[in-house]
């Protein structure tokens, strides 16, 4: 996720200061996803030293330094916006990863393990499901978050699914070969 991104998007509404930025960052994301305010102040110095956004005084002395977006801000956002994800490796996931290693280790059952985690995936989904029943129809926010969780959950069976049918083929395929002289 784009912090950078997220938080010029919010400036682009109009001027903002940082604690203001942390507060609609994560109404925004129905406080799904906190966000340390070190880190929104960070990610504004960076966005201010690239141009993208100006400092601007509100007046008065102890009020808050605020931002604005600048057009190149603009432009950096609806950029962002329009382009697709990069098409990068795979990040290292823990499951995958997990059963890889369970490949390797004698006297693992792999299909086991690939039950386990797919019972556990069905389960989290259940309470997505259900959470998602709980949730006000005017909270799209939550709604998209929850339906995205769900859906990548069902990805997640899918590929256990696909997974454990791949070994037990690869493993009856095995037992089917022909035994050498010295191995009877």
């Amino acid at each position: 996720m784009s912090v950078r991104h997220a938080l010029l998007a919010l400036l682009n509404e109009g001027p903002k200061y940082g604690l203001q930025l942390q507060q609609e960052f994560e109404a925004s994301t129905s406080n799904v996803w906190p966000l340390n305010i070190g880190q929104v102040y960070s990610t504004l110095q960076r966005l201010e030293r690239d141009g993208l956004i100006v400092p601007v005084e509100n007046g008065s002395p102890h009020s808050q330094k605020g931002f604005q977006s600048t057009e190149i801000g603009e432009t950096e956002i609806l950029e962002w916006l329009r382009t697709p994800p990069a098409a990068e490796p795979p990040p290292r996931d823990e499951l995958v990863i997990k059963i890889l290693v369970a490949l390797q280790v004698p006297g693992i059952d792999v299909p086991e393990i690939l039950q386990i985690h797919r019972r556990y995936m069905l389960e989290t989904m259940q309470a997505y499901t259900r959470l998602k029943a709980t949730v006000a129809e005017d909270d799209i926010s939550l709604l998209l978050i929850v339906d995205a969780q769900v859906f990548r959950l069902e990805g997640v069976v899918r590929w256990l699914d696909i997974a454990d049918a791949r070994i037990r083929q690869q493993t009856n395929n095995l037992n089917s070969l022909p035994q050498r002289e010295g191995e009877r």
